[in-house]
């Protein structure tokens, strides 16, 4: 079981008020992701879920229970930081071990959970290791692995892959994503970066401002964003919102269309446009394109093998039935 309930709940550091009243459930065995911008919540509100922050006013319960004012040891949850926080001198068995000793758990049960634990993130041959021995994804994967020993209702991330290079990120993304279909335990990961997000949930939470701007799955969330921030938070590239003379022609204040549903032509077009950077990807071409009224530049993403270079002229396409609509107070327009 790991079903958690927020009702009401908020913080505040002094006269600083960082969550206002917020509700949300997280259902047992979902993935949950909390994204948004740097000083949006996100942390301080998966410290409020851990135990590690004492809320101000509301309600937190874990599978059914009051656990507001429980200590963080007796809520069932584990947590993995961004920083590994192993010890450097015990070995990997013990670094695992470690919440199993302290816990008092007779020798053999803890054989059992290490052994458990290091198949499943591979880390059976790297056990008499010490963490300086190991990369920076395998330092990972011992802190989750002393995380999966306690066999908690919750697993917490808290940016766990921010320290690893790019590559080290895709894999460790994907050994987490695995991890979670082979446990079938909840999970609440934060993260800054939306293509985590979009790539692991199974529901996302956006948040600005301590504020939940938005709860759905990665596409709905993508499909129909309910007003300008999320619009532009998800996606990657993110959405172009175009103001003035071009929004004004569909009644609205705003239009957003996503760099993949503009069509780019050399030759014709609705809109006419001069490239700036054009970034070959191989398999994409991202085109940042100036002169736009209402968006500048406004971003396209083409083919691959699309021939454009700074300074070209080029006409945009937006597919109508891709166009967001948004009103002079941000919100979503049906």
């Amino acid at each position: 079981m790991g079903q958690i309930q927020l009702t009401q709940v908020t913080k505040s550091f002094g006269d600083v008020n960082v969550i206002p009243p917020l509700d949300l459930t997280i259902q047992d065995g979902e993935f949950t992701v909390f994204v948004g911008p740097s000083g949006c919540g996100k942390s301080t509100l998966l410290r409020l879920i851990a135990g590690l922050e004492d809320i101000t006013s509301g309600q937190i319960q874990i599978d059914g229970q009051d656990a507001t004012n429980l200590p963080p040891a007796k809520r069932g949850l584990a947590m993995v930081f961004q920083s590994y926080a192993l010890y450097p001198h015990m070995s990997v068995k013990k670094n695992i071990a470690f919440p199993l000793k302290m816990a008092g758990m007779e020798e053999a049960e803890q054989e059992r959970r290490i052994a458990a634990a290091a198949k499943a993130l591979n880390l059976t041959d790297y056990l008499d290791r010490r963490p300086g021995q190991l990369s920076g994804g395998q330092r990972q994967r011992v802190a989750i692995g002393r995380a999966i020993v306690r066999e908690p209702s919750a697993f917490l991330f808290d940016e766990p892959l921010s320290n690893l290079d790019a590559a080290l990120r895709v894999g460790m993304r994907l050994e987490i994503s695995e991890m979670h279909k082979r446990l079938e335990t909840t999970m609440i990961y934060v993260t800054h970066d939306q293509v985590e997000a979009m790539t692991m949930a199974d529901k996302i939470v956006v948040l600005q401002a301590g504020v939940i701007e938005q709860v759905g799955s990665p596409l709905e969330l993508y499909r129909a964003p309910r007003n300008k921030f999320v619009a532009g938070f998800i996606g990657s590239p993110k959405m172009n919102l175009i103001e003035g003379e071009l929004a004004a022609k569909h009644g609205v204040h705003t239009i957003g269309i996503r760099p993949e549903h503009t069509d780019v032509s050399t030759t014709d077009g609705l809109w006419k446009g001069t490239v700036g950077v054009a970034e070959h990807l191989g398999s994409d071409t991202f085109i940042h394109i100036h002169g736009i009224p209402g968006c500048d530049p406004l971003t396209v993403r083409a083919g691959g093998d699309i021939d454009v270079k700074h300074g070209d002229t080029v006409y945009l396409t937006p597919q109508e039935q891709h166009i967001h609509k948004f009103g002079p107070d941000g919100l979503r327009v049906e």
